[in-house]
């Protein structure tokens, strides 16, 4: 199993159990992520609870929850959104923080490609939710969350440079 964690903070941010496409040049990695039920499972029986004096509400778990799997699995953690003026300066930081940590031909793609994929997020910039990894460090990888037109489920984004692949 491989899974990905934050380069900056070392955080689990993704694992290769969640298919990713690369866009925007491969600076971005597009995964789709899951609404899932966590807690008690219904099972059924086959038994039928009117003909054996069961109540109305009989079966329901009020402990079961609504989560998305990737947030959930991974702890993330979300963060308040950013204007135009404020994202631009956090991608100025995340660029001065990460450039040092890549190796000299992953520096030159990322330095090709981020005004891109900065370009691709700034129109989005009202519908993302943003997460971190669950240290919740100030210098982390950004992970954006949006819904696709008519998606009931969410797209999570991803700097690809911003990873470390790491085998468990």
């Amino acid at each position: 199993m491989l899974v990905y964690t934050d380069l900056l903070t070392g955080d689990e941010l993704l694992s290769d159990s969640f298919p990713y496409k690369e866009i925007e040049n491969g600076i971005l990695w597009e995964v789709e992520g899951k609404w899932v039920t966590l807690g008690a499972v219904d099972v059924n029986i086959g038994a039928n609870p009117s003909a054996e004096e069961g109540g109305e509400d009989e079966g329901v778990d009020d402990s079961a929850q609504k989560v998305v799997d990737i947030v959930d699995t991974f702890r993330l953690q979300e963060q308040p959104t950013y204007d135009k003026k404020g994202f631009v300066a956090y991608i100025k930081k995340y660029i001065k923080s990460l450039t040092p940590k890549l190796n000299e031909e992953q520096q030159e793609s990322f330095k090709k490609g981020i005004e891109g994929a900065t370009k691709y997020l700034l129109p989005k910039l009202k519908d993302l939710q943003f997460f971190v990894g669950e240290s919740m460090h100030d210098d982390s990888s950004l992970v954006f969350a949006y819904y696709k037109d008519g998606a009931t489920n969410p797209t999570f984004l991803y700097f690809a440079h911003g990873l470390k692949e790491v085998k468990c």
